[in-house]
């Protein structure tokens, strides 16, 4: 039976997986029957953000609640701002970070629901010092995210930071 997924902010576990990164858990696979997974990245003026990757078999959508985001799809590279909304189908290589200038703050939803939390879970601990980078590339199967080399990506990230 289908029931309502209620998380409130309080109760939501935040993580960092960089400094200048929050990562808020909001609705895991599990708690949704595996419709969907959503999180929210609050991302500081200046971070990196992703590394391009691509998922296997989730759509990813991106909301931006405030800032701008930069955000390369394909070979595309597109800036959404407060309001924008994108989908990136399955095994579409994909990365995100702030703008240039600008922090973001961006809900971002996978469905079908995927197990992503244990995967934010590691690169907070990998970001403290408790877990081996090792660890990410290890588990590509595990929480299907599969990292892909990208020039246009770095070469995007750090115009950003110039």
């Amino acid at each position: 039976m289908s029931h309502p997924t209620l998380i409130r902010a309080a109760e939501a576990e935040v993580l960092s997986d960089a400094p200048g990164s929050l990562i808020a858990l909001l609705a895991d696979s599990g708690a949704t029957g595996n419709r969907f997974t959503a999180n929210r990245a609050t991302l500081d003026e200046g971070v990196f953000g992703t590394p391009a990757h691509f998922h296997t078999r989730a759509t990813e959508f991106f909301y931006v609640l405030g800032g701008a985001l930069q955000v390369l799809a394909g070979d595309e590279l597109h800036t959404l701002e407060t309001g924008d909304f994108l989908a990136v189908p399955p095994t579409v290589p994909h990365a995100f970070g702030p703008a240039a200038g600008s922090g973001a703050d961006v809900l971002v939803v996978f469905t079908p629901g995927m197990d992503r939390f244990g995967y934010y879970r590691l690169l907070d601990r990998v970001a403290r010092g408790e877990a081996d980078p090792k660890e990410i590339a290890a588990s590509a199967e595990q929480y299907d995210n599969h990292y892909v080399d990208s020039p246009r990506w770095r070469q995007a990230r750090a115009d950003a930071a110039a």
